[in-house]
């Protein structure tokens, strides 16, 4: 089987080029043409032909492919559906904010945990993403949009802790100086809740921020929403959350969807206060998206500024998630689901590109 290239550290691939013959000092000028994002062996211009040949018959390179790119008629968020390499597919969506552009790129290639109000879980689940392909997701966004990003999210489909190894490396190399080089303290890693990773992540000792979906103020309503806490009931959660702070210095924030009737009456918003009142975090209130067959509907208006004030009064800090993206269904899974379930995009209220 052929290496993937773009998933090695810039030490591996020195000791790839030096073992295999070549001059040490061309390993650095591979590395340069990955880390600008050319995608193929051909375009690396400065490496004799040579080393060209023996790299496209031992090795190949990630790319993520763009096959729809929905754009935003409100606020400019762009949808992407990448391919890579054997054909599979997975979404990204870039926004756009005072402070720069996010990206909220995906690790798997659907989903294992079962969550049911996420349309990425229905679509079953395929296989983990490389390291190589959370990149190249980065770098078609970039190239396609002609902009630097400046904020990553680990927040499309999948779960990251369910990929922790390739996401891992991943986070070494995208910020690495001699890769893309964004910050750690710029990305955002969320999970739905698999305690014993929270623990390894925060050995790791990277300094990220680590987003937990919680969705509810107790094991029972969440039980009913997330197959994971029946494994990982809450306690045993929110005791890792507070752990990793303890190990890390970094905040925990909160991922809490409102589903109208289900989570989000006064009492759930006391309870989840109770809940939290221990725990420096943030909480993020986000009305649940509208993905066909779960029948949920998002909070209104009214419950989401009653439950917001709840907590304030409890000291737990929390806002409303500025909705970006609502004519293209920005919210990741739902782009994926319909090309394999129509083999095609349904065009809405949004322009595509």
């Amino acid at each position: 089987m052929k290496i993937d290239i773009k998933s090695m550290t810039s030490k591996e691939l020195e000791a790839f080029i030096t073992e295999n013959g070549f001059q040490r000092f061309r390993a650095a000028q591979v590395w340069s043409w990955l880390s600008k994002g050319v995608t193929d062996f051909d375009g690396m211009r400065n490496i004799p032909s040579d080393l060209r040949e023996f790299l496209k018959t031992s090795s190949y390179i990630s790319v993520a492919n763009i096959e729809n790119k929905l754009v935003s008629r409100y606020d400019n968020t762009v949808k992407y559906l990448f391919s890579f390499n054997d054909g599979e597919c997975v979404e990204a969506v870039v926004m756009s904010y005072k402070h720069g552009y996010s990206i909220c790129i995906s690790t798997q290639v659907g989903c294992k945990m079962g969550c049911t109000f996420c349309a990425t879980g229905k679509s079953g689940f395929s296989r983990n993403l490389n390291p190589s392909e959370m990149l190249a997701q980065i770098e078609s966004a970039q190239k396609d949009l002609n902009i630097r990003i400046s904020n990553i999210v680990l927040m499309g489909m999948g779960e990251p802790l369910d990929n922790f190894d390739n996401v891992v490396r991943f986070l070494r190399l995208v910020s690495s100086d001699d890769g893309l080089n964004i910050g750690i303290r710029h990305i955002t890693l969320s999970t739905c809740g698999i305690v014993p990773k929270i623990y390894e992540l925060a050995n790791q000792k990277l300094g990220i921020t680590l987003s937990v979906s919680l969705h509810a103020p107790n094991d029972e309503i969440r039980r009913q929403t997330m197959p994971i806490a029946k494994k990982y009931p809450m306690n045993e959660l929110l005791k890792a959350c507070e752990d990793y702070f303890r190990l890390t210095g970094r905040r925990v924030s909160f991922e809490y969807s409102m589903i109208s009737g289900i989570n989000d009456s006064d009492e759930n918003a006391r309870e989840l206060a109770q809940r939290l009142k221990h725990l420096r975090c943030h909480v993020n209130l986000i009305p649940v998206n509208t993905v066909e067959g779960t029948g949920y509907k998002k909070s209104n208006i009214e419950r989401q500024k009653s439950f917001v004030n709840i907590l304030a009064e409890k000291n737990i800090t929390a806002t409303v998630r500025r909705t970006l993206g609502s004519d293209i269904n920005a919210s990741c899974g739902q782009l994926r689901r319909k090309y394999l379930n129509d083999g095609g995009i349904e065009l809405g209220s949004f322009q595509q590109e």
